[in-house]
């Protein structure tokens, strides 16, 4: 980036700190939308194969490490919910990566605005 030895004060290393911190959260959110975004279309290719099943069929949910018996129903209801769990997630994610975005943007803006007003002394 900038080398903070031009500008006296900590303003500047401040502002190049805040970008850099701001751009990890921004690549942590993506990494969490990355694998919610998994989650969800395993919940609903998982729910595409057990609604092809009969009725009938024995399913077993997985708790801890036990499983138990299951009615059809429940199996897709538990599936459906964390396919809607996992966009809600995903939907508060993308609004804080978009904030976080505006963030980097103000304290670049800012960094640039230093640099200006220092080369116009």
């Amino acid at each position: 980036l900038l080398t903070p030895a031009l500008f006296p004060g900590q303003a500047f290393t401040e502002l190049q700190a805040k970008v850099m911190d701001t751009q990890q959260k921004v690549k942590l959110a993506d990494l969490q939308i990355e694998q919610l975004t998994k989650t969800k279309k395993h919940a609903h290719l998982t729910d595409t194969e057990v609604m092809m099943l009969v009725d009938e069929t024995r399913m077993y949910e997985g708790v801890g490490r036990m499983f138990i018996l299951q009615p059809k129903g429940v199996i897709h209801n538990q599936l459906l919910e964390k396919q809607r769990i996992a966009e809600e997630k995903i939907k508060e994610l993308e609004q804080k990566k978009s904030y976080l975005e505006r963030s980097v943007k103000e304290a670049e803006d800012n960094i640039r605005e230093m640099l200006m007003a220092r080369r116009a002394q």
